[in-house]
Formats: structure tokens, C-alpha cells, sequence
């Protein structure tokens, strides 16, 4: 017998539960039992729903996601296609306004780290270790003459400071892509 057979006889007895019928006598189970608590009915027609679910993918849970496969890369076209935003914006919303300029769905993304490993190679950025123990990256003074500045922003779980990108700091991010993009893969041949 196949995985997937067995899946699918596994599958019956489970039919056969959920519906209050025992499986190994094809007999209804007696009122009381514990097969006829609607709770347990529910969670066997949900097992059943992913049986089904497995048994119509072939015996796979789930399809695979494919990772992306190709560097990330961008045309002068596509360079040319992108307008900083005029309002300061984090580094994470420079990063995915630069990844969508690809349309290709193989390439991996440009991450935020992407950017910030950049940022820090350059001293535009300081890194140290915050008061609970977790990384802090702050514009060094450099950083914020190129336009990235500390923000305090009213958020549901109060004020926070945040680390913002405003145009100029931006652009210099894209005349310097290349420079990113090498860094990303720096090591990696």
C-alpha cells in the first residue's frame, strides 16, 4: 500500500468517526460515547477537510513556496523609474519601493539589512547595543547631514523613535545601489 493510499483509508475512518459511525463494524455509535460529542465530530470533519486537502495535492501538505533564485538586479531603466518619497519614510519602506522596481519573480529582494550594512560601511550609520540588550543603529553625524534623522511618532502603543529616510537621504541610497547590490553579494561566489 502507498503513502497516499494509506492517506486515503486513514481518511474513511476518519468520514466514518465524524460521522458517528464506527468504522471497523459500519455500526452508528451509541448516544453518550465520546464520538458523539459535537466538539469531537467538528475536529475529525477538520482532519478529514485536511486529508482531503493532502490526498488532492498528490500527498503533499502543502506546495513548496520557490524561493527566488536570481540575484537582485536593476536596469538603469528601472533606476531611473524611482521617485523618493517627499515625506521621511523608514529604511524597510525604501527597501521594498526599491525591490518592486524589478518585476521579475524570481529575483531575491533588497532587504532593509541590505541597505543598513551598506549605511553602516559607510559611516552614515552607528550601531551599539540599546539599554534591553538589542542592536541600535543611530545616523551618525554624517548620516544626518545625508538626511537621516531620528523621529518620535505618536504610535496605539505610544510614542517610539524612529530611524527616518528623507529625500536626499533616499536618493543617496539609489545613486549608490550598485554599491548596495555588490555588498549584498560580497562573499557569496
Amino acid at each position: 500500500m502507498t503513502e497516499l493510499e494509506k492517506i486515503e483509508y486513514a481518511k474513511g475512518f476518519i468520514d466514518k468517526l465524524a460521522q458517528g459511525i464506527n468504522p471497523m463494524t459500519d455500526e452508528p455509535v451509541p448516544e453518550g460515547e465520546l464520538l458523539n460529542n459535537v466538539r469531537i465530530s467538528r475536529c475529525m470533519f477538520f482532519v478529514s477537510d485536511i486529508l482531503r486537502q493532502v490526498i488532492e495535492n498528490g500527498g503533499v501538505t502543502k506546495t513548496p513556496k520557490k524561493k527566488a533564485s536570481k540575484p537582485f538586479l536593476l536596469t538603469p531603466e528601472q533606476i531611473d523609474l524611482y521617485h523618493p518619497s517627499p515625506y521621511p519614510v523608514s529604511l524597510s519602506v525604501v527597501a521594498k519601493e526599491i525591490t518592486l522596481l524589478s518585476d521579475d519573480p524570481d529575483m531575491q529582494k533588497l532587504s532593509y539589512y541590505d541597505i543598513m550594512d551598506w549605511l553602516v560601511s559607510k559611516g552614515l550609520i552607528n550601531e551599539s547595543i540599546g539599554k534591553d540588550g538589542k542592536p541600535l543603529r543611530l545616523p551618525s553625524q554624517a548620516g544626518e547631514e545625508a538626511g537621516i534623522r531620528v523621529e518620535r511618532r505618536q504610535t496605539p502603543y505610544g510614542d517610539k523613535e524612529f530611524v527616518v529616510y528623507d529625500r536626499n537621504a533616499q536618493q543617496l541610497i539609489m545613486d549608490n545601489i550598485f554599491a548596495v547590490i555588490e555588498m549584498k553579494y560580497a562573499g557569496n561566489e
